[in-house]
């Protein structure tokens, strides 16, 4: 693994759907722009942390409406509960901004960690699940969406 790279993108994170998959490569290149930030010395990274933080949240925040839209298109049977996932772990960010902040005692490597851990779990588990579902439409005729 690189220096100063807290995540390399491997296939396995691939879910089979191109649009969803390189939005998921773009989440995985925002959390180690972050984690550069949190290498940098205090007063840089700080700024180049809430930079990078924000653009990070502008992004997730984009990638769930997708992807979310994706799902209603296809009546995925557990959309609300993908929902709910999304709208904690956005929840969760704006915490952890906030009390940064604040001024709080933050750790931004602890933050990108649970960043990077979240993303990849959350494309492993729900991300998978959904894709198998569009996936086993699309292989049956039932779905004419180009993926």
């Amino acid at each position: 693994m690189e220096e100063n790279i807290l995540v390399e993108w491997d296939d396995r994170y691939l879910v089979g759907i191109g649009l969803i998959d390189e939005q998921h490569k773009e989440l995985i290149a925002l959390t180690n722009t972050l984690y550069q930030a949190c290498l940098e010395g205090d007063a840089k990274a700080k700024t180049h942390f809430m930079e990078a933080i924000h653009s990070t949240v502008d992004y997730v925040r984009y990638h769930f409406s997708a992807e979310e839209k994706l799902l209603e298109s296809v009546n995925y049977p557990d959309l609300a509960e993908h929902k709910k996932q999304h709208e904690g772990f956005v929840l969760q960010i704006f915490e952890e901004v906030k009390s940064f902040e604040q001024g709080k005692k933050f750790v931004p490597n602890v933050f990108v960690r649970y960043l990077k851990d979240w993303i990849l779990t959350h494309i492993a588990l729900a991300d998978k699940k959904y894709a198998q579902y569009i996936l086993h439409l699309k292989k049956e005729g039932l779905l004419q969406l180009e993926l």
